[in-house]
């Protein structure tokens, strides 16, 4: 059986936000929720998150599972806000203690224990996600990430950010962990489902020469069409690209804030004495 899909695209982050319905059972999936983030001000608000939580309850639908794909650097998650207001277990992938020992280090956290336990589920690779009627499972896709996590429903996968549209590539290998060699090797995973499966990016960034935003393509197009790593592409061309391309990449607007609140699953850091929760920001620690 495949699954009912509704996308939200956060144009302030450039992600979509997806909702994995099972038709029969009217259970659902929240794939990579966004929290909206004003940088400048310090302010979060919900208004992304309150459309999905507006679908979710118009169609009567009951959240099995909020998904994330890895940690992300772009966005801070809204996931404890859903599960709040819907329900549901949040679930990543079994290497997020790794990324939570990185950044307890560069932020000097003393409340994130470095086991995933913030999070209720940590999933594997190969690990089975039931939604009604549907039997989802998990492909571990890391090189952007190490726990970087794609998710099969059906004849639709969410890929995270392991590939992009084909007319814009795939993600960057430079964070802590990541690595274009295993990356190439986690596209190869993905490019061996059958060809009709549709794949569903985590961003869009409209390529050049492209007006709309996009964000579904299948296996067969990326196969052909991926301008960095189309079948042909061999791992030591792509491996070489990658390293080249990423040098010249700075670091993303929100990865400060974003990691901060993602390895913690969407809580914010613990009040301080004043009843306000702070960000920390780590001077002259990156390059």
């Amino acid at each position: 059986m495949n699954p009912d899909i509704k996308a939200f695209f956060d144009h302030a982050t450039f992600t979509v936000t997806y909702v994995v319905v099972d038709p029969g059972s009217k259970k659902c999936a929240v794939i990579d929720p966004v929290l909206d983030y004003d940088a400048a001000s310090g302010r979060s608000s919900t208004e992304s998150a309150d459309g999905v939580v507006a679908f979710v309850e118009s169609g009567d639908l009951t959240v099995e599972w909020i998904l994330e794909t890895h940690v992300h650097a772009d966005h801070l998650t809204a996931a404890q806000y859903l599960k709040e207001k819907l329900g549901g277990k949040i679930g990543i992938g079994v290497g997020i203690g790794s990324i939570q020992t990185v950044f307890n280090d560069v932020f000097n956290l003393q409340d994130v224990p470095d086991d995933g336990s913030h999070f209720d589920e940590l999933l594997a690779d190969g690990a089975t996600i039931m939604l009604g009627g549907i039997e989802g499972y998990v492909i571990h896709t890391p090189g952007h990430t190490p726990v970087c996590n794609s998710y099969v429903f059906g004849d639709a996968c969410f890929v995270g950010d392991t590939l992009f549209m084909p007319d814009y590539g795939t993600a960057r290998c430079d964070f802590p962990g990541g690595d274009a060699a295993m990356l190439y090797d986690s596209v190869q995973k993905l490019f061996a489902l059958p060809e009709s499966t549709r794949l569903f990016m985590c961003h869009d960034y409209k390529a050049p020469g492209r007006d709309k935003f996009a964000w579904e393509t299948t296996v067969a197009e990326e196969r052909e069409g991926n301008i960095n790593i189309h079948v042909g592409i061999s791992r030591e061309e792509f491996v070489a690209f990658r390293t080249e391309r990423d040098a010249t990449l700075g670091m993303p607007k929100l990865i400060l804030p974003s990691i901060q609140v993602n390895i913690r699953a969407g809580h914010f850091p613990p009040p301080e004495g004043n009843n306000v929760s702070y960000l920390k920001i780590p001077l002259n620690r990156f390059p």
